[in-house]
């Protein structure tokens, strides 16, 4: 059987650590679970979910160029339903808004689309932590020239 990315298959789990879990493979090669790649949800401890002996399915999610194969159990499952009506954090829907139409700006104005990965996150973030910096530094430069802080 060749290992690709993207190939389910069975293992046993070999060995646990802090960071994730050893798998056997066919053929006599072996992967990494990563912890964040055991469970859809949180995972303190992988021995919480994972035992040695265990046998796991895995999906092949990439091999590095010194042919280290990382695996991942949560992608080889479907992911969890979400429970109807589900808000999310902070009672606000996927679109930003909240329910009674406040959305925490402007009103009339679209709520931004939910960023979907941690860089969109980031940069989103970042965007705003330097829009909210210069306000605060502008606002300052007003005040000092009216003579308010001392």
């Amino acid at each position: 059987m060749e290992f690709g990315v993207g190939t389910i298959t069975e293992g046993k789990v070999t060995g646990i650590t802090k960071f994730g879990a050893f798998v056997s493979l066919p053929e006599g090669k072996s992967g990494l679970v990563h912890i964040s790649e055991i469970a859809y949800s949180y995972v303190n401890d992988v021995k919480d979910h994972l035992k040695e002996g265990q046998e796991v399915k895995v999906k092949v999610i990439g091999i590095d160029e010194n042919g280290r194969i990382n695996l991942s159990i949560k992608k080889a499952m479907d992911p969890p339903p979400r429970p109807a009506g589900h808000a999310g954090h902070g009672g606000q829907s996927r679109n930003g808004s909240r329910p009674g139409g406040f959305n925490g700006g402007f009103r009339g104005k679209p709520a931004p689309a939910e960023p979907t990965t941690f860089e969109d996150r980031l940069k989103q973030f970042m965007a705003s932590s330097d829009s909210k910096l210069s306000e605060l530094r502008q606002a300052e430069r007003r005040s000092s020239r009216r003579g308010g802080r001392k």
